[in-house]
């Protein structure tokens, strides 16, 4: 499934001043971004829905690029400022690699440029976290994270898959998983939630025994087995984007 109008919920208005939460949920998806691009790239060397793939690897370029624009109109602070000017210049980096052709090589390179456009992205979010008062700032960057994790899954399973990449993906994979599921179980427990967001995260939890199951990797065909992956992983991303835009709503309310 692919997203066209992934974080259109929290999008300003034209002219408009981009708000510290809308800041959060943007520098945190450019994290979920960095490995959706490279997870993207891998289904194309298997040929997971290579069409597909292709529009998802060029919707998300648009998208972050979108948003650097965007997060470029909310410097509070130098370390704002200098971080910016950081994953700017490594995503000119890593935007090149993800033109290169598929060779094993470029895809080697590829998976580590992810790794350093997320630590910076990472890091960004938390930066504008510090901004916020109270605790619908972390609630944002946390339900924001969990999009990260279920890609950056999606992205370890790919290129383990594809026999290319570092042995260490199979425990990066475990503990993504590990961080995702003890995040739902925060998310679940917060006292802000509103009606609203817990019929979003019972969606989630549902969503999650699906991608889990996928990447549990209990189908016997290869290739089901990996478009299972794919399919499972874009929805548990669209229910989670959408549950980043309730807990934004609260920090806007």
């Amino acid at each position: 499934m692919l997203l066209p109008a992934l974080g259109a919920a929290e999008e300003a208005r034209p002219g408009a001043a981009l708000g510290l939460g809308a800041a959060i949920n943007k520098a945190g998806r450019q994290r979920m971004l960095s490995q959706r691009m490279a997870k993207a790239l891998a289904m194309q060397v298997l040929a997971v829905m290579p069409d597909k793939a292709g529009s998802l690897l060029e919707q998300s370029r648009r998208l972050f690029e979108t948003q650097l624009r965007e997060l470029a109109t909310l410097q509070p602070n130098e370390a704002i400022r200098s971080n910016l000017g950081e994953l700017d210049r490594q995503w000119a980096l890593y935007r090149e690699l993800l033109g290169r052709p598929r060779t094993a090589d470029n895809l080697l390179l590829v998976l580590a440029e992810s790794e350093k456009t997320l630590r910076l992205a990472h890091a960004l979010t938390g930066l504008y976290e510090k901004q916020a008062s109270g605790n619908a700032g972390h609630l944002v960057n946390l339900a924001g994270r969990q999009r990260m994790l279920s890609q950056r899954m999606a992205k370890c399973f790919m290129f383990e898959q594809s026999g290319v990449g570092s042995p260490a993906l199979k425990a990066e994979l475990e503990a993504a998983r590990r961080d995702f599921v003890a995040a739902l179980g925060e998310l679940n427990a917060a006292p802000e939630n509103t009606p609203e967001i817990r019929i979003e995260l019972g969606l989630a939890n549902t969503q999650w025994l699906f991608f889990d199951q996928a990447l549990n990797g209990q189908e016997s065909n290869r290739t089901i087995a990996q478009r299972n992956v794919a399919t499972t992983s874009e929805r548990i991303l669209e229910v989670m984007d959408g549950l980043t835009g309730r807990y934004e709503q609260l920090m806007r309310g």
